[in-house]
């Protein structure tokens, strides 16, 4: 796997992970990437610095910044400046996240299921949200249960 910097014709940027560099370029050919603000597909990498790992003769100030290098990907980001929004659209999609979450009650993968008991009755309604996989996402919605898309990935509660 490989991670590109990318960025749009309208100078948005943002990262995606890609099996292989050619992978990129037949997905970029094909149209297939898209922006994640704005939705063109006109997108191209960015320019990146490499990650380079230090050698074996660490001081201490660079095994420091080696466990920084060693942390998740999502450890890495929430501790990076660039994961703060940019901009007034990541903001205000921000603070909808902080809304939703904090008014709402995540159920996971039994989103569907706890939708349609609420829907029919058998459970009290309550506000909830989490995810459902897009077959259970159209079969609710045909059935009238009042569902939306959220525009973007919860965090997960659980493992």
């Amino acid at each position: 796997m490989i991670k590109f910097t990318l960025k749009c014709e309208n100078g948005h940027q943002f990262d995606s992970w890609f099996q292989s560099a050619s992978a990129f370029e037949k997905l970029n050919s094909a149209g297939m990437l898209t922006c994640e603000t704005c939705g063109t597909t006109m997108v191209e990498k960015a320019i990146m610095a490499p990650a380079v790992r230090p050698g074996r003769n660490l001081t201490v100030r660079d095994r420091a910044a080696q466990d920084q290098t060693e942390r998740t990907p999502v450890e890495r980001d929430r501790a990076h400046p660039l994961s703060q929004p940019q901009n007034d659209a990541e903001k205000a999609l921000a603070a909808m996240r902080r809304e939703i979450e904090e008014k709402s009650e995540y159920v996971g993968g039994g989103f569907a299921s706890e939708a349609r008991d609420m829907h029919e009755g058998l459970v009290p309604a309550r506000p909830i949200h989490g995810e459902a996989k897009p077959d259970e996402a159209r079969k609710l919605i045909e059935d009238g249960v009042p569902v939306a898309p959220l525009p973007f990935i919860p965090n997960r509660k659980a493992n």
